[in-house]
């Protein structure tokens, strides 16, 4: 791969993985590895400043603004801050600054790891309160930031307007109450203590910000009209008389190894710590001279992030456990003596898959270090071979499912292990959970330990009996009143017009996930018609290859499959595609989408392609015809400029979709 390859992968990365940090709560990979890709793309880009586009991950500031709130215009940015990851790097930052201004002074304090927010107020009443959004422009979240005890509403002592920054996160103790209610509840945990704060803060609601108790810490005064200070540190003190919650452990430093040594300090507390920290921020002290300093695009040249490496703790290696998925994959984890780490209990990790123990030689009874990638998911990182005891032999997967006792079976290309047992009780469970998630059939308050109840009770032995569960079965379970059942019967009749992709999607065959499935749903009429498909007519379909069209005849050529779908058809269940074809305007044009659209969701802008016989790709090539680019589109848009590709902006797409304008025309 050459630097320009480089360096587009790094930035779709890098996005994808803002995306899902900001706008989803939730981590694909941890923030120390986000953190090594940003830097190794600033170090080509230091290389090749040519190349260097305004809308790279390095000049710009993470998340969007979703929609269901109010938009705000932060009047001062909300910037993020450059990160370093060694002392050294915190004395080149001292080296800089002091090149600047000679005499300065550091403060040092925790960052917290949560969400950033803006607070305003207007002669000493809070009136708004925002996220950081894009740094510019954030959501309006004020109602939910009136639920947090720490927020003053009143400051008596207030110049006209006022506007500080915060962070707004949960502490371990509330983060463990929530996962435990939601466990009762049948619903899915919050995966760390910062995506249930961001998920929390960003609800519409703010009964349910209320219950999850958030707190707040605020680090930064943005604005401040009438009143005036000389410092940093005079800040904190001003904003902690008026009742702010605030850093209190910080001191003022002048010599840089003092700062070194505090974050030192810092780091080896968080263990001690009722809430989660994944750094430490060090901020010139005067005011004047942050002014001098001034910023980049993104970031303040008068601060820097250091970032802790993740944290890790030896424990031993009780048991080895396997679990099934719902496609039959034997999936082993580790069973481990509890330990602390990162503010939590951890006694269990992941153990990927065969594969992975062998290279590794992890056995049961060794000493092994464990550490939560991003402080998310425990995985063991490491064995001290040194304190392996005598007698421990290495780790194979049972040849029979430790679930069914029917034959374990290696994938023919050596990456899995399967149960042989279609009837698997563990398989069931998992494809049920599958059937019912959001992405699919969509069937609200239909959670693990409801369906675990209904396969217990003998109630359920596939997904089409979820639409012959009568009121009275239900609420026989525990846990399930009149209520609970009303609501989930009527949620069971809402997805019945599902229609085909999701349809298809929810049965989680092999190889077929939401782009495939609405690839088909754009080619069959219905489930039905695809029943009938050869591989031939399968793999003439763009984007289905030959090995998803061998699962879908597989599929397809199941006795059990064909009656689960006429069973769930005569309960009512459409398999019917939703993607009706209006005319054959687009017909052999593929197109590829980037970016978000403001008048078309991705589902709908791939529907209006189908319903004109286009077709929608994944990926750009020299082959397609039109890239459609919304906002913040990454290195698809790149990649259609670099190779000659016709760009649509929306107003073009629309036109386009609308007969106003001839197809491979200029756009």
């Amino acid at each position: 791969m050459d630097y320009q390859d480089e360096i587009l992968s790094l930035r779709a990365q890098l996005r994808e993985n803002a995306r899902l940090y900001y706008d989803e709560n939730t981590n694909q990979i941890s923030d120390y590895e986000y953190d090594a890709l940003m830097n190794r793309l600033r170090e080509l880009e230091a290389a090749h400043p040519e190349l260097i586009t305004p809308d790279s991950p390095t000049q710009t500031i993470g998340g969007h603004v979703l929609t269901g709130f109010e938009q705000v215009r932060h009047e001062v940015p909300l910037q993020s801050l450059n990160d370093v990851f060694s002392l050294d790097e915190v004395r080149a930052f001292d080296r800089r600054v002091r090149a600047v201004i000679p005499e300065v002074s550091y403060v040092v304090e925790y960052k917290i790891d949560g969400l950033s927010v803006a607070l305003e107020y207007v002669d000493g009443v809070f009136v708004r309160g925002a996220t950081r959004g894009t740094g510019e422009v954030g959501e309006d979240v004020t109602g939910n930031l009136r639920t947090i005890a720490g927020i003053p509403r009143y400051l008596p002592g207030a110049p006209h307007r006022l506007i500080v920054r915060g962070e707004v996160y949960m502490s371990y103790q509330s983060f463990d109450t929530l996962n435990a209610l939601r466990e009762v509840r049948g619903e899915p945990p919050f995966a760390n203590p910062r995506n249930a704060a961001a998920g929390s803060l960003r609800q519409l609601d703010p009964k349910i910000a209320a219950e999850r108790k958030l707190d707040i810490f605020i680090f930064n005064m943005q604005l401040c009209e009438g009143k005036s200070f000389v410092t940093h540190a005079e800040t904190l003190d001003w904003l902690h008389a008026q009742g702010f919650p605030v850093s209190l452990t910080y001191t003022v430093y002048t010599d840089i190894e003092d700062v070194c040594r505090e974050i030192e300090r810092l780091g080896s507390t968080r263990n001690e710590l009722p809430f989660g920290i994944d750094g430490a921020v060090v901020k010139v002290n005067e005011l004047a001279a942050r002014e001098t300093l001034g910023s980049m695009a993104k970031a303040p040249r008068w601060a820097a992030a250091y970032k802790y490496p993740p944290e890790e703790a030896k424990t031993r290696l009780l048991e080895i456990t396997v679990t099934v998925g719902r496609t039959g994959v034997l999936t082993p984890g580790a069973e481990l003596d509890p330990v602390r780490l990162a503010g939590s209990t951890v006694a269990r990790a992941s153990l990927h898959n065969l594969d992975w123990i062998g290279e590794r030689d992890i056995r049961v009874g060794d000493l092994v270090t464990v550490r939560k990638a991003g402080d998310v998911i425990p995985e063991i990182v490491g064995v001290d071979l040194s304190a392996r005891p005598e007698g421990t032999v290495p780790f194979t997967m049972p040849v029979v499912c430790p679930v069914c006792g029917a034959p374990t079976e290696r994938d023919e290309d050596m990456a899995a292990v399967r149960c042989s047992g279609a009837d698997c009780p563990a398989q069931l469970l998992r494809r049920l959970e599958h059937f019912c998630s959001r992405d699919a059939m969509d069937i609200d308050g239909c959670g693990p330990a409801i369906l675990q109840a209904l396969v217990d009770r003998g109630l359920v032995h596939d997904p089409a009996d979820l639409y012959t569960l009568k009121r009275e079965q239900l609420t026989e379970l525990d846990r399930m009143g009149e209520k609970s059942a009303d609501n989930l019967l009527t949620a069971i009749e809402k997805s019945k017009d599902r229609g085909f992709a999701r349809l298809l999607y929810a049965f989680g065959i092999r190889q077929v996930g939401k782009a495939a499935a609405e690839t088909l749903a754009a080619r069959f009429p219905s489930v039905t018609a695809l029943l009938d498909a050869d591989m031939e007519t399968l793999t003439a379909i763009p984007d289905i290859g030959e090995t998803t069209a061998r699962y879908l005849l597989e599929w397809t050529g199941e006795e059990r499959a064909r009656d689960i779908l006429q069973r769930l058809k005569a309960a009512g269940v459409s398999d019917v595609s939703k993607l009706t074809v209006m005319s054959d305007t687009l017909a052999g044009l593929t197109f590829v989408l980037t970016g978000t659209l403001e008048r078309f969701t991705r589902t709908q802008a791939s529907e209006a392609i189908a319903a004109r016989g286009g077709h929608v790709s994944g990926s750009v090539s020299r082959k397609t015809s039109y890239v459609v680019a919304g906002a913040d589109a990454g290195s698809k848009l790149t990649k259609a400029e670099s190779l000659g590709v016709p760009v649509l902006d929306e107003d073009a797409f629309e036109k386009l979709l609308e007969g106003n304008m001839s197809a491979k025309s200029e756009a």
